[in-house]
């Protein structure tokens, strides 16, 4: 294992400079006087001129001239999906610590093996799952892990939300099997996250999934009804067809003594929060709602956080690569389901 940083800033270098990009600059800038960003990379000249511009990193045109010659002691992945294990591999053997964007992989196989060369390596594997950062959820899992709901009946997710025909054309690895996925591998990934963190562990599911309008390989329309091994039932419903945009991510939790509903556009406001007792942090959730426009919510630079105190040996990464699998695991019975039109159970084989 790498030594921890110790008496500098912990240095990055992220590959990938599109659109989820900024949300990691912006993030590392917050902790400017512990981190810095030292390389960058994309095939893109013109991304890559306008990420050097924004940071004042090193700018390289392929992830092996990157790390040729970069000091970083983290990479980040913020690439299609579908290139990350492959990339990630490469970053463990050249000895750095990866962070990847979510889902850590689009094939269940190829997210094993990453998870395999970072151990072999010695190096960590981080997973970026920033909504678990988002006060509404931190709040949600307090009285999950309270026990505040009693027994949990029932649960439901949806995320309505919207994603024109121009979305992905405007780059061509959108909505491929290969390389992004549809609607539940790429925009629902973050709430897939939420049935085993909040929840706990998934017995088994069952799907359907839809290209109904975009044309696109993958589904742009998809639902699941799900069964936890603790007894609770819930559903999934997914679509990037809302009319005329994007109208809902939610969570609503259904127990013996309890019931909460997280929505907004992407659980940011806590609409419904009843339970049998009272507590003292019942207090924090007229503060903890909050207003967005933005899906990617504020949970970035409090990732940021967790991932910097880890590299220095301060603290133990909240969403490792095994925390990462966890949640591709559902994404794949989902996908298997949906395809063979079967009950799929959890685990999967590994």
């Amino acid at each position: 294992m790498l030594t921890p940083v110790q008496d500098r800033k912990v240095r990055f270098a992220l590959v990938g400079a599109g659109r989820i990009s900024a949300n990691h600059f912006g993030a590392m800038d917050q902790h400017k006087d512990r981190c810095e960003v030292v390389d960058v990379c994309d095939i893109d000249s013109t991304a890559l001129a306008q990420a050097v511009e924004k940071t004042g990193a090193q700018g390289h045109a392929s992830l092996q001239a990157l790390l040729a010659k970069t000091t970083a002691d983290a990479v980040i992945l913020t690439t299609p999906s579908g290139l990350h294990p492959r990339q990630a591999i490469e970053v463990a053997q050249s000895g750095r610590h990866v962070v990847s964007e979510k889902p850590m992989a689009t094939q269940w196989h190829e997210a094993l093996g990453m998870v395999r060369a970072c151990d072999d390596a010695g190096v960590k594997l981080f997973v970026v799952k920033q909504n678990r950062r988002n006060a509404t959820l931190q709040l949600l899992k307090q009285a999950v892990e309270q026990g505040r709901f009693g027994r949990i009946y029932s649960v439901a997710l949806n995320v309505f939300w919207t994603r024109p025909q121009e979305y992905y054309d405007a780059a061509k690895w959108r909505g491929t099997w290969e390389w992004d996925g549809g609607a539940f591998m790429n925009q629902a990934s973050h709430y897939i996250d939420l049935l085993n963190w909040l929840i706990g562990p998934v017995e088994s599911v069952m799907s359907y999934t839809g290209t109904l309008a975009r044309n696109i390989q993958a589904e742009d329309t998809g639902v699941s009804a799900i069964r936890w091994r603790n007894g609770a039932m819930g559903t999934l419903n997914v679509t990037m067809l809302t009319y005329p945009k994007n109208l809902e991510g939610s969570i609503t939790i259904l127990g013996e003594k309890g019931t909460v509903r997280v929505g907004g556009v992407a659980v940011n406001e806590i609409q419904q929060w009843q339970f049998a007792d009272q507590r003292p942090e019942d207090e924090e959730i007229k503060q903890a709602s909050y207003a967005t426009t933005s899906v990617y919510g504020f949970g970035h630079p409090l990732y940021y956080d967790n991932v910097i105190k880890t590299l220095q040996g301060q603290a133990e990464a909240e969403t490792d690569g095994r925390e990462g699998l966890k949640s591709l695991e559902l994404l794949t019975a989902m996908y298997r389901s949906a395809r063979d039109g079967v009950r799929v159970a959890l685990p999967l084989e590994r």
